[in-house]
């Protein structure tokens, strides 16, 4: 194994690391330089199971022992090992979840590949909250979602914190960042598929009624946190959906309300 000890906080090997708690930093910075953290060794194996290559692996000597197998796998990767407090002066947060591993991402997906066999797709409309992206992402991967289409404007699926809270959902299903939205729609209505934006309005249908029409292929669109849909894109779908509420409750947190839809919209269940 190639252990890398560290003694300073401003050591420049671990420059992957620096910073991890600046979301706006980070956010300009991972994309550009074409890598990802996964947070935890449950992550860390699960984006390798994906097939996901390591520049490096940062831990303390506790970690050692649960990741021997892995180091072991890419005896070529550095593995930078540290005392807590040096780790946690580097990232800006103390390390209790185990490993962090700086990850080459993986080479975007086609779109007309995520499609083809697709039966069930969710899009995220300008979603900003990496806690309710990884949300989505994990009830995605568990309620029969064969692909997330991310808008322009929305979060990073491959943040550290999406990433956590999918609990490493984000590297299972396939997902694409649309390069133009709303057009997107007709890419998406040319392909077969019923387009339905989740949004309160007088002409929306009730969930149970779109359920029952069971599509063959169907684009759920989830809207931004608060706001929901822009009206430009709930005017282009083919129907607006709302989740019948009790008395006093006008609607669900984005990723509660996508569960409930994926659940309800499953495919080959009518």
């Amino acid at each position: 194994m190639a252990l890398e000890r560290l003694s300073d906080a401003a050591d420049p090997r671990v420059s992957d690391y620096t910073g991890l708690t600046d979301t706006q930093l980070r956010r300009r910075r991972e994309p550009a330089e074409g890598l990802y953290i996964a947070e935890s060794t449950k992550v860390l194996r699960r984006a390798i199971d994906a097939g996901h290559t390591p520049r490096s692996f940062f831990l303390t000597d506790k970690w050692l022992p649960d990741l021997e197998d892995i180091l072991a796998r890419f005896p070529g990767v550095p593995a930078y090992v540290g005392s807590e407090a040096v780790l946690e002066e580097i990232t800006g947060f103390h390390l209790h979840r185990g490993a962090l591993a700086a990850m080459n991402r993986p080479a975007p997906l086609d779109l007309g590949e995520v499609l083809r066999d697709a039966r069930r797709v969710a899009v995220l409309e300008d979603m900003v909250d990496h806690t309710n992206l990884g949300a989505v992402f994990r009830s995605a991967a568990a309620l029969g979602i064969d692909g997330v289409l991310v808008t322009p404007r929305c979060a990073d699926p491959l943040y550290r914190r999406a990433i956590r809270v999918s609990m490493g959902t984000v590297f299972q299903v396939p997902w694409v960042r649309l390069e133009s939205w709303p057009a997107a729609i007709g890419t998406l209505r040319s392909s077969g598929f019923l387009v339905a934006a989740l949004a309160l309005g007088p002409g929306s249908i009730e969930l149970q009624e779109l359920s029952r029409r069971n599509p063959d292929r169907l684009a759920l669109i989830l809207g931004t946190e608060g706001e929901g849909l822009s009206p430009q894109t709930v005017q282009q779908a083919d129907v607006a959906v709302r989740i019948p509420m009790n008395a006093a409750v006008d609607s669900l947190n984005v990723a509660a309300a996508g569960a409930v839809a994926f659940w309800e919209c499953r495919a080959g269940t009518r």
